[in-house]
């Protein structure tokens, strides 16, 4: 890199689930892979709200002591232009590091949602951990609310598709994926709705027959959106 070409946007992802990892980066490497991501995981923040079953005050705390050290970690040229984060269950943590930073900060589904709200008007949520369902399927509503769209929400959790995925079994849990997913006819469209469900796509689009949403992909492709715009093209 020469000192008159620009450093490349550093992007900050944030995640609670180790699964969402690689999914988060295989997004961007192929979407916008001159970004320059780098990766915060902190594995208890699932841990402890499926322990808890609802989030709490200190646990917001949490995720905003995580957004500004993220947000402060620079790299050779600057510090972090975006970040993302990838833990599904989260909305309301997120929500407050939105308002704390002067960064854009991404919910990993926020995308998803808007595009599954185009493609129509019945969806499907599949999650693979408990926590995330009912938080998602608000958000969904919540969104099409926004936009004065009326749907209708189906979710489903396809139980032991996370156990089958951190044992090692991938071909057990896109089948899981999948089983869940077939299961709810008559839909427009399926959100896959974690990170960590990405990699079922094409047995969830087999099984179904419906166009399938990932959360990587359209994360990915706001993220480079809201960059682009906020560097004036």
């Amino acid at each position: 890199m020469t000192s008159d070409t620009p450093a490349p946007p550093r992007i900050a992802l944030v995640h609670a689930l180790e699964e969402s990892v690689l999914p988060a980066r295989a997004a961007f490497a192929e979407i916008w892979p001159e970004a320059a991501c780098f990766d915060l995981l902190d594995t208890s923040l699932a841990t402890d709200l499926a322990a808890r079953g609802s989030l709490d005050a200190a646990m917001v705390d949490r995720f905003l002591t995580l957004g500004r050290y993220a947000a402060a970690t620079r790299g050779a040229a600057d510090a972090a232009r975006a970040m993302l984060f990838t833990c599904s269950a989260f909305g309301p943590a997120i929500d407050a590091v939105k308002k704390a930073l002067p960064i854009p900060v991404f919910r990993p589904n926020e995308a998803a949602f808007r595009e599954a709200l185009d493609a129509g008007s019945t969806i499907a949520v599949v999650v693979s951990f408990p926590p995330s369902l009912a938080s998602l399927m608000r958000e969904l509503e919540d969104e099409a609310a926004a936009r004065r769209q009326r749907i209708t929400v189906k979710g489903v959790l396809a139980d032991g598709a996370l156990a089958a995925l951190k044992a090692g079994d991938g071909a057990t849990h896109d089948r899981l994926v999948a089983e869940a997913a077939a299961s709810l006819a008559g839909v427009d469209a399926v959100i896959l709705g974690q990170f960590s469900l990405a990699r079922a796509r094409a047995a969830v689009e087999q099984a179904t027959g419906r166009p399938v949403i990932t959360t990587p992909d359209a994360a990915v492709r706001a993220v480079q959106r809201a960059v682009r715009e906020a560097a004036g093209g």
